[in-house]
């Protein structure tokens, strides 16, 4: 039985960052310094730990989020003569870590992973400051108002800069970010950290920068040093009237006052601490291990949980105490080639323990506890409980899949759901040989099981596969996966962007179906009014049937048979959004009347009412970050205009020009390989969903026609 460890000394958190800035790079030292490996694993070299898939070693990126447990003893409570078993009682940690994808079309590993950590380290690349993803994944975070560190990595790199990197997270992120460090020496003489609480600064040397040394701030660094904690340390005492008080009299506060102030401060974002280091030269990453254990909340230290009582309704809270009623979140699936399916999960209160029964309120069914097993980044370890606070994975359920509460079953509760965006693109998949068919369906259920972003369905006119997901990578890994884990051999058609439909302006319709064939009739007869909902609202029925017009029992199917009108479209045969149909009025017949005649009424009248509510077609709208070398500028901004994109802005870095641009997702199939050429290679793009938007007439009549 593992050592059970106080929840005051637990951490659940997450690493989130923009693609490239050094995430998985800044796990693997942690993995390293904390002992959970022994051997420190690079993302160029394609040996990491966290990045387990064949897809994300080859391509060098996080796909998945991967859940690590490590334990930390703060490295300014050693070598004070306490002898190693004695620490660890005192005060080794223990740390369940997240390294999370950065890269947009695995968005959703980010936004499920935020949903169940208490704490977040953000990463951010000291070259390129805030990037896009940084952004997307910041609001994620405030969303969840989970509280974060800032790491700014990568600062042994050419045109790095401390400064610019700190300007950039306090203008477009958040006022309050406030460095606690200042970095010394630059670019190629990056050489350690000043802390500039304890007014010390730290040098990291030995094997992979294990050892670290103590010493005085460097000369040429004392003033700028005692102007930023001045700054630092009027804005901590802010927090805190008594401190507040005591300064104002001229009294420095201590060092653990300090401490102190700032973790409450950080547990409500009031302020959020800034670190800084190069995790590749193995520089400042344990600072950022103990600035976890000082500033980053436990279990306790964030508001219980809300759930809502299924029978009842109401709302009930579920603090994080192990005598509690059991209530977890299954966070993420996974299927793993040796024990088959696992289901991450965080406790938030009660024991989960294994032979035990417990309730998936979600789905209303018994699920029987297998095996639990802990996760230490690539290995695993068996154990018997899990206490509240904690993360871990069980083996072998049957019915859960992301987002499912599980719970006591004398106790039942439902803990919000985790919403997930929409799918922007299709592509249709064919098996290649009649053994292939089989195996391809288990392997899209399990992959759709896994991925909540990840949709399949089946074109009923062509009756071919339709999968959909978030970008073209999104679905290449999918497809790989299929072939590598699932040896699946399948042909892809073209990506093709999911468009919408919609209705602009507002009409009223009949519906009627009427069939006599000699005994029973049918009979069916419904007024509705068809109108625009708000952008995102999605589809909204409402009865205001008065005076039993039409009977009740027929109700539910005249929105069934509009739901089904809506699948199907009414302009070119995509599905319908952000419409509101109200059943204001229609007729019955005592003996001919029924649901099915009812249902078609209803879709009859759907159909025609949104033809003469101005139906329109929507498509994706993308913000697409371009980043290039200044010469090639007038390339790139004339040809995004040709795609119809509106620039935003346009700023500068050294050397590089960064612009930011809206476009319609059909004009970027194949941008990457144009940027290249337009570049000579040296220019990037990212993209990430922003929304949808009527498309031009012209531009619809070619959807319509079926030439897009």
């Amino acid at each position: 039985m593992a050592q059970h460890y106080p929840i005051e000394k637990v951490r659940d958190i997450g690493i989130i960052a923009h693609i490239d800035a050094g995430k998985t790079t800044v796990t693997e030292r942690v993995l390293f310094y904390t002992g959970v490996s022994h051997k420190i694993g690079e993302v160029h070299t394609g040996d990491t730990i966290m990045d387990w898939m064949e897809q994300e070693r080859e391509r060098g990126i996080t796909i998945t989020a991967a859940a690590t447990t490590c334990f930390w003893v703060p490295s300014y409570e050693r070598g004070q003569g306490i002898d190693e078993e004695e620490l660890k009682k005192q005060h080794e940690h223990r740390i369940n870590i997240i390294d999370t994808p950065g890269h947009i079309d695995f968005t959703v590993e980010v936004k499920r992973s935020l949903r169940v950590l208490d704490g977040a380290v953000v990463v951010f690349d000291g070259v390129a400051g805030v990037e896009p993803q940084s952004e997307t994944n910041w609001r994620y975070a405030d969303e969840y108002k989970v509280p974060r560190i800032c790491f700014i990595n990568k600062l042994d790199r050419m045109g790095a800069s401390f400064d610019a990197g700190v300007k950039s997270i306090q203008e477009r992120l958040n006022p309050n970010a406030l460095p606690i460090q200042i970095p010394i020496g630059s670019e190629g003489d990056f050489s350690g950290v000043v802390d500039l609480i304890k007014m010390k600064s730290y040098d990291f040397s030995g094997d992979m920068g294990a050892t670290i040394t103590e010493g005085d701030i460097p000369e040429n660094l004392k003033e700028e040093a005692a102007k930023k904690r001045s700054e630092l340390i009027e804005k901590i005492v802010e927090h805190d009237d008594q401190l507040m008080t005591a300064y104002l009299d001229g009294k420095e506060p201590s060092v653990e006052d300090l401490k102190k102030t700032l973790r409450k401060a950080a547990l409500k974002t009031e302020i959020i601490p800034i670190l800084c280091g190069s995790a590749l030269k193995n520089k400042g990453v344990q600072l950022v291990l103990d600035a976890v254990v000082d500033y980053l909340p436990s279990p306790i230290d964030v508001p219980p949980v809300k759930a809502i009582d299924p029978k009842t309704g109401a709302e009930v809270l579920r603090p994080p105490k192990d005598d509690e009623p059991t209530a977890a979140l299954a966070f993420k699936i996974a299927n793993d080639p040796f024990v088959g399916s696992l289901s991450y999960f965080r406790v938030y209160s009660g024991v989960v323990k294994k032979g035990s029964y417990i309730l998936n309120s979600t789905k209303n069914s018994q699920e029987r506890i297998g095996r639990i097993v802990r996760l230490y980044a690539d290995r695993r370890e068996e154990v018997d409980e899990v206490p509240a606070g904690d993360i871990a994975a069980i083996v072998g359920l049957k019915d859960t899949t992301t987002g499912d509460t599980l719970c006591d079953p004398e106790k039942p509760v439902i803990l919000e759901k985790i919403i997930f965006p929409e799918p922007v693109i299709d592509i249709r998949v064919e098996p290649k040989t009649k053994a292939d068919q089989e195996k391809m369906g288990i392997a899209l259920h399990r992959l759709a099981e896994e991925d909540p972003t990840f949709r399949v369905a089946g074109d009923p006119e062509t009756g071919e596969t339709i999968i959909s997901g978030m970008g073209e990578l999104h679905l290449e890994i999918i497809v790989d996966r299929m072939k590598r884990e699932f040896k699946v051999e399948a042909n892809t058609g073209r990506p093709q962007v999911a468009y919408k439909e919609t209705v602009k302006g507002t009409a009223q319709a009949e519906g009627k179906y009427i069939k006599q064939s000699g005994g029973r009739g049918q009979y069916g007869h419904v007024w509705v009014k068809v109108e625009p909902n708000e952008r995102g609202k999605g589809f909204e029925f409402v009865n205001e049937i008065k005076g039993g017009a039409i009977p009740q029992e027929f109700i539910p199917a005249i929105n069934k048979g509009i739901k089904e009108s809506m699948d199907r479209g009414v302009i070119a045969g995509f599905p319908f959004v952000d419409t509101k149909v109200t059943l204001y009025d229609g007729s019955f017949h005592d003996v001919d009347s029924s649901e099915s005649a009812f249902k078609i009424a209803g879709s009859m009248a759907f159909q025609e009412g949104a033809k003469r509510a101005k139906a329109i077609i929507l498509e994706p709208i993308m913000k697409v970050q371009v980043i290039a070398p200044s010469e090639f500028l007038g390339d790139i901004t004339g040809d995004l205009s040709s795609k119809r994109g509106k620039i935003e802005a346009m700023n500068d870095r050294p050397n590089i020009k960064v612009v930011d641009v809206k476009v319609p997702l059909s004009e970027m199939f194949g941008y990457a390989t144009k940027l290249r050429s337009m570049t000579q290679g040296r220019g990037s793009f990212s993209m990430e969903f922003s929304h949808y938007e009527e498309v031009p007439a012209s531009v619809a009549q070619l959807i319509i026609e079926g030439k897009k």
